[in-house]
Parts: C-alpha cells; sequence; structure tokens
C-alpha cells in the first residue's frame, strides 16, 4: 500500500503546470495524431556533436538566457518542451530550443548575451506526434521515429526532413512519470 501513495504522490509531482504551447488537433489516429501549432517564438541554440552532449551542453547554453544572461538581466519562465530538432540527412547538426512563454513577442524579449543563442519565430504549422515516457535517449528517440514515419506512411502523409524530440519533464522526474513526444512536421497543411 505504501509504494501505491509514493508513487501517487511523485505523480502528482510530476504535474508543474508549466505553459507548453497551444495547439489544435487536427485528426487523431490509433498511435498518432496530427496537430497544428501555427507559430511559436523560441530561444536556440545549434550544435554539431552527438544527441547526449547536444542535449547537456545545448540546454546549458539556452538556460543560461532564460536565467538572466541576456541585455535586460531579465529571468525568463521556464516553460515545456525542451525541443531537439535535426534534419534527419544530418542527425549531427542539432538545434535545442525552448519555448518562450506566451505572454512575450519578438519586441518585448531580450537578446541574448550569448552569441550561439537566438530568438526566433518557428513556423511549426502541422504537425504528426506520437507520445513515449521513459528517459529521451538517443536509442529510444530513434525507436519512437522510425514507429511515427511508418505510421505517417501507411496514412499517405509526406514528411518534411525535420525530425523533432520534445522532452516535458525536469531530470529529477522518474521514468514511468516522463512524458516525451516525436514531431515530424508535414509538407502541407491537412485538415
Amino acid at each position: 500500500m505504501k509504494i501505491y501513495i509514493i508513487l501517487f504522490f511523485l505523480a502528482m509531482v510530476s504535474k508543474t503546470g508549466i505553459e507548453t504551447p497551444d495547439f489544435n488537433i487536427i485528426k487523431k489516429f490509433k498511435d498518432f495524431e496530427l496537430r497544428d501549432y501555427g507559430s511559436i517564438i523560441i530561444a536556440t541554440t545549434t550544435m554539431e556533436t552527438d544527441f547526449s552532449q547536444s542535449n547537456s551542453i545545448g540546454f546549458q547554453r539556452v538556460a543560461s538566457y532564460i536565467f538572466g544572461g541576456n541585455d535586460k538581466n531579465m529571468k525568463i519562465e521556464m516553460t515545456a518542451p525542451v525541443m531537439t530538432s535535426f534534419n534527419s540527412l544530418n542527425k549531427n547538426k542539432q538545434q535545442i530550443s525552448f519555448v518562450m512563454p506566451k505572454k512575450h513577442n519578438l519586441n518585448t524579449l531580450p537578446l541574448s548575451k550569448r552569441k550561439d543563442v537566438t530568438i526566433k519565430e518557428k513556423e511549426l504549422g502541422v504537425v504528426a506526434v506520437i507520445s513515449f515516457g521513459g528517459w529521451a535517449t538517443e536509442e529510444k528517440a530513434n525507436k519512437y521515429i522510425k514507429k511515427l514515419k511508418i505510421l505517417m506512411e501507411n496514412e499517405n502523409l509526406k514528411t518534411s526532413n525535420e525530425i523533432i524530440i520534445a522532452q516535458y519533464n525536469s531530470p529529477w522526474i522518474i521514468p514511468p512519470f516522463r512524458k516525451n513526444e516525436i514531431l515530424i512536421p508535414l509538407y502541407k497543411n491537412i485538415k
């Protein structure tokens, strides 16, 4: 009985109320869904190294921006997910991005003190999404990328070469309560 109480408590703690981007669900399939995100504003850095290092170093770079490493010394609220995006033709060049809170726009956000962190608008548009739990390791992410590509192919959905791994939880959330997603943008809007 004690283990159930502990697990329940941990599940409640993992629901942090952190802001996430708005989206509209266009269509739900058995194992994935189509969402329209429109555009979002991100703080982003580009890394040319392996997946693990890109996520670690890239996260630190962008985190420095939201923790006050900007021209206004302004602290910006953390949002979710942290996104790792790459072109499927070049997996070693990855962008690590934080979505900026909705209350900000490009005019209200400060400039980064770091030359390797930029603030920009990203048109996500319509994406296919599959969710998975646990740690978003490179191996596990690749498994779900392959699965989502097959599911999309079965529905005759044409993909772009961009792949986004979205991680929603802080590092101290244990694997059974972690939420991750693979997002693959479509070439054209499907409605």
